[in-house]
């Protein structure tokens, strides 16, 4: 199953495991070199935990262009602000 990393809070990471509906909060240290936000992991539930398998690279690949396609159209409906400079 998948989970993404969706914030961090101090030391701790929050990943949300979407197939389950729940939050895996874990340290930081524990996730895998290059995690940041958005990133999607590879994870396993072991009876009362989740374990982290590894970076699914294409999936957060897939994230991060929907995200930045995203934010192109929103840029791009923008009139500017309605507040004067």
């Amino acid at each position: 199953m998948k989970g993404i990393l969706d914030r961090f809070e101090g030391d701790k990471a929050v990943i949300l495991i979407e197939e389950m509906k729940e939050e895996y909060i874990v340290n930081r240290s524990a996730l895998p070199k290059g995690s940041k936000i958005e990133t999607v992991f590879t994870v396993e539930k072991n009876q009362t935990t989740y374990n982290i398998k590894g970076i699914d690279t294409s999936n957060t690949e897939a994230l991060a262009q929907q995200s930045s396609d995203l934010m192109a159209k929103l840029r791009a409906k923008s009139r500017g602000s309605k507040f004067k400079k």
